[in-house]
């Protein structure tokens, strides 16, 4: 999922899951459609929810509502969408830290995915580590990696939620550091951007998006990026493989997800509003801003990935000496 689809393609797909040979609404049942969101305002996916929001209200022919209900590692959300009833109205964008909470808690209060539908991977999303300068002098990897070795486990990192690809991503990085720093999980980006801007935590790993006007603003300064290559949206932003940590890359995915027991119906109409609305150019001009990649699978497809990124994550956290909590 790292090719980047351009707005025809994008176009051309639409219409294809419309079954139609121009663009048209996807007439929805009445009432609004809710994206249930699992994480706190402010973060990656949040962020991608809102600036599809009208976009995609267009594309249901209906309002389109956002309720965040973070907390318990993105658990309290997914549960409230589990039990949603699976009308095509209940819906959740949601990144792939989903498929690595199953391998870093010992129980969950659903099945995933068995308890949910997933309709469509939508892309992927940049992720940068990130320091408040206030509090770290380092300006790249190397210096930042031999201040964490100088005070060895006296730094904190803050991310959204244990398990979450966020932390992950942190402890890779640490891990290929050869070096230690204190774990501290919030409920939620949102509350942890809070608290690293405000100095109470050193540093943090954030989806590019959520951090990208802080960074442009110096109050926090980026020491990395975990992609393969650098992107658009913050060209100057090295990457980990750039400085010398080549084997650092994690990507973070994300999805949009329905109640398990949609209707075959009901996903196509689902995908298809998906579609339509990130080929939006207002939209796709956001996704470019932010350094969003959307590559949007098939219908039928996305189950498919979600159970082999669960195998994938299963393995890296068992290699990784993450013990289930």
């Amino acid at each position: 999922m790292t090719r980047r689809l351009s707005r025809r393609a994008l176009m051309a797909a639409w219409v294809a899951a419309m079954g139609v040979g121009a663009a048209a609404p996807v007439r929805s049942e009445s009432g609004a459609v809710k994206l249930l969101m699992p994480v706190a305002f402010g973060s990656g996916i949040d962020v991608v929810a809102r600036s599809v929001q009208q976009a995609l209200a267009r594309a249901f022919d209906a309002p389109v509502v956002i309720e965040n209900q973070p907390g318990a590692s993105s658990m309290i959300g997914l549960q409230a969408l589990a039990r949603a009833v699976p009308d095509g109205k209940t819906l959740s964008i949601v990144s792939n830290s989903v498929v690595i909470i199953p391998s870093v808690f010992a129980s969950l209060p659903f099945d995933m995915p068995g308890d949910f539908t997933p309709i469509a991977i939508l892309g992927n999303l940049p992720i940068v580590l990130v320091v408040n300068p206030a509090k770290v002098e380092a300006t790249d990897c190397r210096q930042f990696i031999a201040l964490l070795k100088s005070r060895p486990g006296e730094l904190n990192f803050a991310s959204g939620g244990t398990g979450t690809i966020l932390h992950l991503a942190t402890h890779r990085f640490l891990e290929e550091a050869g070096a230690a720093a204190n774990h501290v999980p919030y409920k939620g980006v949102g509350p942890m951007l809070i608290d690293l801007l405000g100095g109470q935590v050193e540093f943090a790993t954030a989806v590019l998006g959520s951090v990208l006007p802080h960074l442009r603003s110096g109050a926090l300064r980026p020491i990395g990026l975990f992609g393969a290559r650098r992107t658009p949206a913050a060209p100057g932003i090295p990457t980990f493989s750039e400085q010398g940590l080549p084997g650092l890359v994690v990507e973070a995915w994300f999805a949009v997800i329905g109640p398990k027991g949609m209707r075959a119906d009901q996903v196509k109409r689902v995908h298809g509003a998906f579609v339509a609305a990130f080929a939006e150019p207002a939209v796709m001009d956001a996704m470019d801003r932010q350094g969003n990649i959307i590559d949007i699978t098939p219908p039928g497809r996305a189950e498919v990935v979600f159970r082999k990124e669960l195998e994938k994550y299963a393995r890296l956290i068992k290699e990784a000496g993450i013990a289930p909590r």
